[in-house]
């Protein structure tokens, strides 16, 4: 279920008259019966709207005083969302001959044509007011506060997200309401401003057409609105066209794809901060402990301890938090019981409030590999809004792969990549060049809609997302992620367990030790396994290459190359790690 709200306007909208009409309350209590959540959101006071509608127990929350309140009619509770202009504002109105001045809580209204006298008033007492009109009301709250913000409160308050509401108004303040939730409804009488900015006109006005979207919205959960709805979905590149290529915001399963090194982690960086950026909650599962620099997700779990599925559960209720499940204290044989119990929970969570909106299993092979007992099934294979990464896509459960909509394969073998893909889930695999693809290049591939492979210029990451940092410098990597210095002859057994000792030791080894491994591209795969920066390995790749084709195996030149490389992988570490910002 994408919808768990519906959002409505007062007068003109759900109300007629000022009345609402019994045909209209029971068409919102079906939808609060089938679990669904109803707010209203009015410019009204909360007195003047319980004079008019006195049952509001057909509304979770009431939006009062246009977004300036919030009011609870099972408790009876009311919270302020904002501060009150001083009495000095409605006294000044009224000496300057504003007639018929109402005074709320927070707001200040009364109507046209005391527009110019209102904005006199402001001005004369320096506050930091604004007016919003709205069929000849004239409306003064405080600066930011609207429709749309008193909304936002609201979803919050009920463990909501604007991603998961829909909206419905009529007139020039329901803008903002309709601005804050995913899906923008105007019923046949609204004002034809209001219809053009909406996904969706109803045939039938005010309460009427209230009544006929809760029965599409019960009927199919306005899945019909889903090619207007694209305007949410997430950028990931352009095409050879300089055309957006998106992934579904919502509905699609995504499995991106490729062999160690290859930008996997970049692209998945820059996803993550559209995720961010655009308020969707999402919950990763990160087995090598590779995501916790990611600055507004919370992390839960490490090397010494397991993540508390009850602490993650409760942190999940935020609607747009992102939160990162460190696996290293989760032994690998244990990782697919920790899928098969948090799968439930996540089922439990979406149906009741949507989110996570999105499940992220980084090193999917791991947490659902195929050949497990449970693979028939795949736990979270029945999820929608799925990211999967994975360098061995032939080892995660089929039943988890058949729910792909969407493939993004990174790396210098696409072509395999691709087959191995299409194998696994028992279709053709798509006609695709072998040349390996470069850095910011990806394919997108569509597996069931029967279109061609696309090639991509991925979006690069806002920030450079660096993990672990300190970890990487200072600290101990484990022995199996640490880099031994050997030599040809394995001769020695000298141990960096981080960049700087690693640093330290290259500094110390001779010229042959150096050398072979930087022919054998030890620095440059270790920087991308162990340290996980494909950047950096990249840099530290052409490095190797360069010196490898300029070898001759002369004695003074191969001093000069181990000097020269030996600054230069240097230099690079330095720069991106250890120097002073």
């Amino acid at each position: 279920m994408r919808y768990h709200a519906l959002v409505c306007d007062y007068d003109g909208t759900v109300a007629k008259d000022g009345i609402l009409e019994d045909p209209t309350r029971r068409a919102l209590e079906r939808l609060r019966a089938a679990g669904r959540k109803v707010v209203l959101a009015t410019g009204r006071r909360i007195e003047d709207l319980k004079v008019a509608c006195p049952d509001l127990s057909v509304f979770d929350v009431v939006v009062g005083e246009n977004g300036a309140l919030l009011y609870w009619p099972a408790t009876n509770e009311l919270r302020p969302l904002a501060e009150a202009p001083p009495p000095s504002f409605a006294e000044r109105l009224t000496r300057l001959g504003v007639r018929e001045v109402a005074v709320g809580r927070i707001i200040v209204a009364t109507w046209q044509p005391y527009e110019l006298l209102v904005l006199d008033a402001i001005r004369d007492l320096g506050l930091e007011l604004q007016v919003i009109f709205n069929k000849g009301a004239v409306m003064v709250l405080p600066t930011g506060v609207n429709k749309g913000t008193g909304v936002r409160a609201a979803l919050e308050a009920l463990h909501l997200s604007g991603h998961d509401a829909v909206a419905v108004g009529d007139a020039e303040n329901d803008h903002a309401l309709l601005a804050a939730c995913e899906c923008g409804v105007a019923v046949a009488n609204a004002l034809p401003v209001l219809k053009q900015r909406a996904d969706w006109v109803t045939t039938a006005d005010r309460g009427a057409g209230v009544a006929e979207l809760v029965e599409r919205m019960l009927g199919d959960d306005l899945a019909f609105l889903a090619p207007k709805l694209a305007r949410h979905d997430l950028p990931i590149g352009t095409d050879a066209e300089s055309r957006p290529v998106t992934l579904p915001a919502y509905g699609a399963t995504v499995l991106l794809a490729g062999s160690s090194g290859a930008g996997k982690s970049t692209f998945a960086t820059a996803f993550f901060e559209r995720l961010d950026e655009r308020g969707y909650g999402y919950c990763i599962l990160d087995p090598e402990g590779d995501h916790g620099e990611l600055p507004r997700a919370i992390v839960m779990g490490s090397r010494l301890a397991q993540p508390d599925l009850e602490e993650v559960t409760k942190a999940l209720e935020r609607p747009a938090q992102g939160l990162v499940m460190n696996l290293l204290g989760v032994p690998l044989q244990d990782r697919p019981a920790l899928l098969a119990a948090l799968a439930p929970r996540w089922q439990a969570m979406r149906a009741q409030t949507g989110h996570p909106h999105w499940i992220v299993l980084d090193e999917a092979h791991h947490l659902a590999p195929r050949g497990e007992p449970s693979a028939g099934s795949a736990p979270g294979a029945d999820l929608v809004n799925l990211f999967l990464i994975t360098v061995h896509p032939e080892h995660v459960a089929p039943a988890l792969l058949a729910g792909v909509d969407v493939v993004v394969v990174v790396g210098a073998t696409p072509r395999e990549t691709l087959g191995e893909i299409a194998k696994v889930m028992g279709v053709p695999a798509p006609e695709v060049a072998s040349e390996p693809l470069k850095a910011g290049q990806a394919l997108v591939w569509r597996p069931h809609d029967g279109g061609p492979v696309r090639a991509i210029q991925t979006i690069p990451p806002e920030t450079e997302r660096r993990r672990h940092v300190r970890k990487y410098a200072t600290g101990e990597l484990p022995v199996a992620n640490s880099f031994f210095f050997r030599g040809p002859e394995a001769k020695l057994n000298l141990r960096a367990q981080n960049l700087v000792s690693f640093v330290q030791i290259a500094e110390g080894v001779d010229d042959g030790t150096w050398l072979y491994h930087l022919r054998a591209g030890d620095y440059s795969r270790w920087i991308a396994e162990a340290i996980k920066d494909d950047g950096l390995a990249a840099e530290i790749a052409e490095i190797e290459r360069q010196n490898d084709d300029e070898r001759d195996g002369n004695a003074v030149a191969e001093a000069a190359s181990a000097a020269l490389t030996r600054s230069a992988v240097k230099r690079a570490i330095e720069r991106e790690y250890t120097a002073p910002r």
